[in-house]
């Protein structure tokens, strides 16, 4: 990871000079970063996944979570990993960016370099699946609960 990061950084710093819109920086800056670390997945082949449980230290003034807390939060990161996962790349890589990494679309519409009405579309599309695949997964937790009460 390390050896992708300093690559990102000797490639921002090598086209600093081709930015034409610097209020676009952000979404340049990723624009850099996916095609850098598609590159670097496509080169080694290889694909990890994990869940990482952040937990603060007891510095910051907030107290360390519970092994309750850290359960439910895998649950729940687990949920969303799968939710996404049943959307396609397009409309997963948009909808990630808007709602995870807070970008606006017209930032995504550039850093993915798409049309900005594709960029609306798939952001739509996404939601609608998204929120379709957790009314479905609420249903069935819903009927699994019915049935270990009777």
């Amino acid at each position: 990871m390390d050896d992708v990061v300093q690559e990102i950084f000797i490639v921002i710093h090598s086209r600093l000079h081709t930015l034409e819109q610097p209020e676009s920086l952000r979404s340049w800056i990723y624009g850099i970063v996916r095609r850098t670390v598609s590159g670097h997945h496509r080169s080694n082949r290889t694909r990890t996944s994990g869940v990482i449980a952040a937990t603060h230290s007891g510095t910051t003034g907030v107290p360390p979570a519970t092994p309750q807390e850290l359960t439910e939060r895998a649950g729940e990161f687990q949920l969303l990993q799968e939710l996404l996962s049943k959307l396609d790349d397009a409309k997963r890589e948009v909808f990630e960016l808007v709602e995870v990494e807070e970008m606006s679309v017209p930032e995504v519409a550039a850093a993915l370099e798409i049309p900005l009405n594709t960029a609306y579309s798939r952001l739509r599309a996404a939601r609608q699946e998204f929120e379709e695949a957790l009314a479905r997964h609420e249903l069935k937790n819903e009927g699994a609960r019915r049935r270990c009460q009777s």
